[in-house]
């Protein structure tokens, strides 16, 4: 698989999440779906971290390191997304709808 099918495999399944979060968000506050998301994820790579290690002593070695590589992937990401909806705040970016007005 290529460098490219992998991005478009990746940002395939970023949108499938981001698209059932939506459908969560109809019903819910966009808060709670925002927490239900994070707290998934570090589910699921809590998960991952526990399959690459063979013993409970490996478990244990890795935790730390694996803590501090998915807290700077999540700043990373995070702080990216914000920088891309900074733009939210011009009036023909396709989510300004969704921002609150002041009244």
């Amino acid at each position: 698989m290529s460098d490219e099918d992998i991005d478009q495999e990746f940002r395939r399944m970023a949108d499938s999440f981001i698209h059932l979060a939506n459908q969560h968000g109809e019903k819910a506050a966009r808060e709670n779906v925002s927490m239900a998301l994070l707290y998934a994820a570090a589910r699921y790579n809590a998960f991952v971290v526990s399959t690459h290690a063979a013993t409970v002593e490996d478990y244990d070695a890795s935790r730390e390191k694996a803590c501090e590589f998915f807290l700077e992937q999540y700043r990373k990401v995070l702080a990216e997304n914000l920088d891309d909806y900074r733009k939210v705040y011009d009036a023909d970016f396709k989510y300004s709808h969704l921002m609150k007005k002041e009244e």
